[in-house]
């Protein structure tokens, strides 16, 4: 399916950067949509798609590695403006006939910046400023028609521009929080540079997304998948309002759900909101599939697979149906790698790797483009009610990701009770909705315990509890001691077979957010 049109739109070309997609929340922030796309994304491409600017963002790499990454010099051509972020800004220099050599000195973290120039892209800015810096290699001769418009005591060019060309570049990160003002530089960029109008908003998307949609579906028939999380009931919302009773939607029990969610999911959607849903119970099944699998990616290809066996057999007996509805997210489409990215693949997710190649049904996808902050909105203006709106993202593949190891009834049980105290807890104490997800894990391990005045050899429980914002990366939390004793204590008590409970402290990266 064809993306959804928003109007104007700046285009990133992603060098594997690890701020590339704040670069994006920031112009969209701004009232402006943004795509990451492939560095190597070709001159004509970019041409045919008429984007209002281009960001270039940082990387990795030096412009003089052996297997540097290199956009098509031919971007320099097209008239469009251009920012370069970091080694964005070494490419504009290398690329257009200046020279990048390797600093005297490495800058790494907050520096002072003067701005020398405030025409353009520091517009309304003080003359001194804290940025944020992270290179080796700085620009050392510009390229002709440049100028140096800013500088720190350790580079003279820390930013640079061609008025005449539209072309700027910055060595610091303006998309960071430790940059003062770095938002009013994206947006000078994108407005007094690129002439953007703004208006891009989760309202405009609505309706957007709603008469594309309609067009795309036609007479056609749509069958949702709805899970009951924040992403796929939006979907729902948002087919329900654009095609009305031309949506069925599937709730697939798989048995692995979080606890009580089945039955809220049935009273919201089918009572309050009156869309045609189809309760199915086919935990047996999915449990039957799993049984003795320990391998996290071939669950996800399991799961997968299944709901696209369900789906297709419900369809069969309720209609004929043309289309199947995710909520898959931007940042599921990233992390599944997309072709030509820089960006290593981190896991196959449910919604994007885990389903056959073969399929019946044309794929809908109405949120690929968003990040969760943006769907929460979506959300609301939906009519969403605020428990489902602000809970916590769920898996897929629900707990068998949250099991290590095989999936068993045992350890099922133990993974959802506890995991139902751990968000208790935090509701109780007012965190559960500053944080970011929080569940509990529980796998193979067993240790000792001492229940009553026996010994006992129990299940090991970990509790995760991680704030973010996008999930591209995330930091473990640092709860009160009280909440993770009254956790564990809950836990433990409350739980059979339960003996210990430790917290985890890996943020990602180097770990992922869920365990598998």
């Amino acid at each position: 399916m064809p993306p959804i049109q928003h109007g104007e739109e700046i285009l990133i070309l992603d060098f594997g950067a690890q701020y590339a997609h704040l670069i994006s929340r920031r112009v969209r922030e701004a009232g402006v949509y943004a795509e990451l796309v492939p560095y190597n994304i070709s001159a004509a491409e970019i041409k045919r798609r008429k984007p209002a600017g281009l960001i270039l963002s940082g990387g990795p790499r030096s412009v003089y590695d052996k297997d540097a990454f290199l956009p098509d010099p031919a971007i320099y051509n097209l008239g469009i403006p251009i920012l370069g972020i970091c080694y964005g800004l070494q490419l504009i220099t290398h690329q257009l006939g200046g020279k990048v050599a390797r600093g005297a000195k490495h800058e790494y973290g907050r520096a002072p910046l003067r701005i020398d120039d405030k025409s353009d892209l520091f517009k309304r800015l003080p003359d001194h400023i804290t940025c944020w810096m992270s290179h080796a290699d700085a620009a050392e001769s510009l390229p002709s028609g440049f100028k140096p418009i800013a500088h720190t005591e350790n580079s003279p060019a820390a930013a640079i521009g061609s008025k005449a060309l539209s072309i700027y570049g910055v060595q610091f990160h303006p998309e960071v929080a430790h940059t003062e003002h770095g938002s009013e530089i994206i947006e000078n960029f994108l407005f007094q540079v690129c002439s953007c109008r703004g208006g891009w908003s989760m309202k405009t998307f609505i309706e957007t997304s709603v008469s594309e949609i309609r067009d795309k579906v036609g007479d056609e028939h749509v069958l949702c998948g709805l899970s009951g999380g924040v992403d796929s009931s939006t979907v729902a919302l948002l087919l329900h309002q654009a095609i009305g009773d031309k949506l069925t939607c599937v709730f697939i029990d798989h048995g692995l759900m979080r606890k009580g969610e089945g039955e809220q999911i049935v009273k919201t959607f089918r009572e309050h909101f009156k869309i045609q849903l189809i309760n199915v119970d086919a935990s047996e099944r999915f449990l039957r599939r799993l049984d003795g699998v320990e391998d996290p990616e071939k669950k996800r290809k399991i799961i997968g697979e299944e709901f696209v066996n369900v789906f297709t057999e419900e369809g069969l007996k309720i209609g004929d149906f043309q289309w199947l509805a995710q909520g898959t997210l931007y940042p599921d489409v990233i992390e599944s790698s997309r072709a030509g990215s820089p960006a290593a693949k981190i896991k196959t997710h449910h919604n994007v790797g885990g389903l056959p190649e073969k399929m019946n049904f044309k794929l809908l996808e109405p949120l690929r483009d968003l990040y969760k902050d943006e769907v929460r909105r979506v959300a609301k203006l939906l009519g969403l009610p605020d428990e489902i709106v602000t809970r916590h993202p769920f898996p897929g593949p629900g707990l068998a990701v949250r099991i290590i190891g095989a999936v068993t009834p045992e350890k099922l049980r133990v993974c959802r009770d506890a995991s139902w105290i751990v968000e208790e807890e935090l509701k109780k104490s007012g965190i559960y909705d500053k944080v970011w997800q929080a569940f509990a894990v529980t796998g193979d391990d067993h240790a000792t315990g001492v229940l009553g005045d026996e010994r006992n050899y129990g299940h090991l429980v970990t509790v995760r509890v991680v704030e973010s914002v996008d999930a591209m990366t995330a930091d473990w939390t640092r709860l009160p001691y009280p909440v993770i004793e009254e956790i564990s204590n809950r836990i433990t008590n409350e739980v059979p077979g339960v003996t210990w409970v430790t917290y985890a402290v890996s943020s990602k990266p180097p770990a992922t957010i869920e365990p598998q």
